[in-house]
C-alpha cells in the first residue's frame, strides 16, 4: 500500500470527476487492473451542450445523454464503479492514504486520486491548502480565487504524492475529446508510477494498453519478450534480480492476455456492436429494418421467434 499503510484501504484510485476525462482515466487505470471508483455529481458543464458534434467516431454527432450512458458503460465494463455522489472533501489524516467524504456522509479510502472536476478544486484544500489556489483581480477589482493551473505537470502529477490532476487543465479540457485524452495521460503517468512502486526501473514503467493479433506471435514469442523486457533494464540497476524476474514474468503473462485469435476478434466485435445497439432507441432502429420478420421479432421481445424464423428460412 502506498505510503506503508498496513490497514486495509478501499480502492487502488479513486476519480473525483465522470465527464469525459475522469471516465476516460478510470478505463485506463481498471484495465489495468487497479480498484477503481469515479464519482460523479451529475452536472458536469458538458450536460448543457445542445448536441456533441466534434467527438470523432460519431459522424452525425451525438446527444450528449447518450454520450453519457456510453461512458458510463465504458467505464462499468471495464471494472470501475460510478458512483454518483458529490466528493466535498479529500484528506490525508494520516499521511498515507487518502480520505474521500461524500455529501451523503460516505467515506471511502484510496492509495491515489485523481481530480477530474471542472467545477474547482475546493475539496482538494485540506490536502495542500492554498498552494493549489491563485487570485485573479477582474476588471471590476474583485478578487477571484481559482485552482492553479500549474500545480499539476503535463502529466497530472502534483507535488502530493499520489495526487494527479486531469482536470481543470485549461485549454486541456477545452473541448470533451481533449479531456479524454487528458484523463487517459494522466492515467498512465498513475500506472506508471504505480509501476515503479512495484519495482519496475523507469525504462520499464510505461503500460502499453493494446490488443494484438495472435497470428502476430510465433511459439517462442515469450523468450522473445522476456529479451525485450531484460534489454531495456538499466546497467545500473541495483535491485533485486529475484524481484524483476517476477516482474518479468507478470508482464509475460499479462501479454499473453493481449492476443486474440480470430474467433474471439470476431466475438468481441459482434459484442461491441451489441453493446452499441443497447444505448440506441428502439424506434430508430426499426425504421432501418426491411425485413418484416425481423421487425417482428424485435417488437415481440421473443427469443423463442429466432427459431421460428430458422426453420422457415430451411
Amino acid at each position: 500500500m502506498a505510503g506503508g499503510r498496513s490497514d486495509p484501504v478501499d480502492r487502488d484510485v479513486a476519480i473525483v470527476g465522470g465527464g469525459p476525462a475522469g471516465c476516460s482515466a478510470g478505463v485506463f487505470a481498471a484495465r489495468y487492473g487497479l480498484d477503481t471508483v469515479v464519482f460523479d455529481r451529475g452536472n458536469a458543464s458538458l450536460r448543457q451542450c445542445a448536441h456533441l458534434e466534434n467527438f470523432l467516431g460519431f459522424p452525425a454527432g451525438i446527444d450528449v445523454e447518450t454520450f453519457y450512458d456510453l461512458m458510463y458503460d465504458h467505464a462499468t465494463e471495464a471494472g470501475c464503479d460510478v458512483v454518483r455522489e458529490l466528493v466535498q472533501r479529500v484528506e490525508r489524516p494520516d499521511g498515507s492514504a487518502f480520505e474521500l467524504e461524500t455529501q451523503s456522509g460516505r467515506r471511502v479510502t484510496a492509495n491515489r486520486v485523481v481530480a477530474a472536476t471542472r467545477y474547482g478544486g475546493d475539496y482538494l484544500r485540506p490536502l495542500d491548502g492554498d498552494a493549489m489556489f491563485r487570485t485573479v483581480e477582474g476588471e471590476d477589482g474583485a478578487v477571484d480565487e481559482r485552482f492553479d493551473l500549474d500545480y499539476a505537470d503535463a502529466e497530472g502529477r502534483t507535488p502530493v504524492d499520489g495526487l494527479y490532476v486531469a482536470a481543470p487543465a485549461g485549454e486541456q479540457n477545452a473541448q470533451a475529446i481533449l479531456s479524454a485524452a487528458r484523463g487517459a495521460r494522466v492515467a498512465r503517468a498513475l500506472i506508471a508510477d504505480r509501476r515503479r512502486e512495484q519495482g519496475y526501473p523507469d525504462t520499464l514503467a510505461d503500460h502499453w494498453d493494446w490488443l494484438r493479433r495472435d497470428a502476430e506471435r510465433d511459439p517462442e514469442w515469450r523468450d522473445r519478450w522476456r529479451e525485450w523486457f531484460d534489454d531495456r533494464v538499466p546497467d545500473d540497476y541495483d535491485g533485486d534480480a529475484g524481484h524483476l524476474e517476477a516482474l518479468r514474468e507478470a508482464d509475460v503473462e499479462r501479454r499473453a492476455d493481449v492476443y486474440l485469435s480470430d474467433a474471439e476478434i470476431e466475438l468481441r466485435r459482434d459484442r461491441a456492436h451489441d453493446r452499441l445497439l443497447e444505448h440506441l432507441d428502439d424506434e430508430r432502429l426499426l425504421e432501418h429494418l426491411d425485413d418484416d420478420r425481423m421487425r417482428a421479432y424485435l417488437q415481440s421481445g421473443d427469443a423463442d421467434s429466432d427459431q421460428s424464423m430458422d426453420r422457415e428460412q430451411d
